[in-house]
């Protein structure tokens, strides 16, 4: 097993979306339901409350500063100092619900909207969206319950997208050059005795890395699919991960203290009867990640 050390624990709520910074070589990640932003120092090694009272569920940097995010009412933009700018609430007439979220190799945003009720079975659909460069969005796929961790594949052919209510992570063909995708598939079904699918990360090797709440674990998938390895975390609502570091060897994973959406947990999971989370975690194993691309919107394309 691993060493797994605890970097910083401010009783997340629901830690999510960590994001290295290469170049400032710090962390930032999100407690969506704090709500708040955080940071983790490497040359400080402290951390700190960047800022309160704005939900961010997903965001990217940006190449010019600051960053895009998105939430339950939208995509935004914020320079990381004024307040923030909402850019899209809705698209083809759809509500822009949103998620997690990931800028592509151009520096636009795809995040998917969430509108899943445990109490209800008659919730709406969700979609999948594209923010361009331009500020316009549009609706690239739809039939999504639970959107969640998105990645992209080194070679930057695939789209990775979770769906945490359907157990499954769909891969699709993706296109730099106008950022469409299509041919969308099952890459994995996971288990009802598992625990859900969660955030996504993709390492230099192009394995896929799933984070599962309930499962309090994470779990590495070669290309085609099948568990190369399952590292288990101290908490069992581990929500998040992403590589960073001088080598993009470290690993950094977020948790939430708030036990949330049982309907969907493994049968016997009892959240009273576990840690759920609410600590940033840190490991390595020496395993070098990439780096995740940063937002263009607002600039010319």
């Amino acid at each position: 097993m691993p060493k797994i050390d605890v970097l910083a624990d401010y009783g997340d709520q629901c830690g999510e979306c960590p994001i290295w910074d290469s170049v400032r070589q710090e962390l930032y990640w999100t407690d969506i339901t704090g709500p708040r932003l955080l940071k983790w120092s490497l040359s400080r090694r402290t951390s700190e409350i960047v800022a309160e009272g704005f939900e961010v569920a997903g965001f990217a940097l940006r190449e010019q500063g600051g960053f895009a995010l998105t939430n339950s009412r939208g995509f935004w933009l914020w320079d990381g100092a004024g307040k923030p700018e909402l850019i899209a609430e809705a698209a083809d007439g759809k509500l822009c619900a949103l998620n997690d979220c990931i800028a592509d190799p151009e520096g636009r945003l795809f995040s998917g909207s969430c509108f899943y009720d445990s109490g209800r079975e008659d919730y709406p659909s969700g979609y999948l969206f594209r923010a361009d460069l331009d500020g316009s969005v549009h609706i690239v796929a739809e039939g999504l319950r639970l959107s969640n961790g998105l990645g992209f594949s080194p070679d930057e052919t695939t789209l990775y997208l979770t769906d945490s209510a359907d157990r499954t992570i769909y891969a699709f063909d993706y296109r730099r050059s106008d950022g469409t995708i299509r041919k969308r598939r099952v890459f994995v079904k996971v288990s009802p005795e598992e625990g859900i699918p969660d955030g996504l990360t993709v390492d230099a090797a192009g394995f896929l890395w799933s984070v599962q709440w309930f499962g309090g674990c994470l779990v590495r998938y070669d290309p085609d699919g099948i568990v190369e390895r399952r590292i288990q975390i101290p908490a069992s609502q581990t929500t998040s991960m992403a590589f960073g570091g001088p080598e993009l060897t470290d690993i950094f994973v977020t948790s939430a203290s708030v036990p949330d959406a049982l309907p969907l947990a493994p049968p016997g999971y009892c959240s009273g009867a576990v840690y759920t989370g609410g600590k940033l975690f840190h490991l390595n194993l020496g395993l070098q990640g990439g780096e995740e691309y940063r937002a263009r919107i607002g600039l010319a394309p």
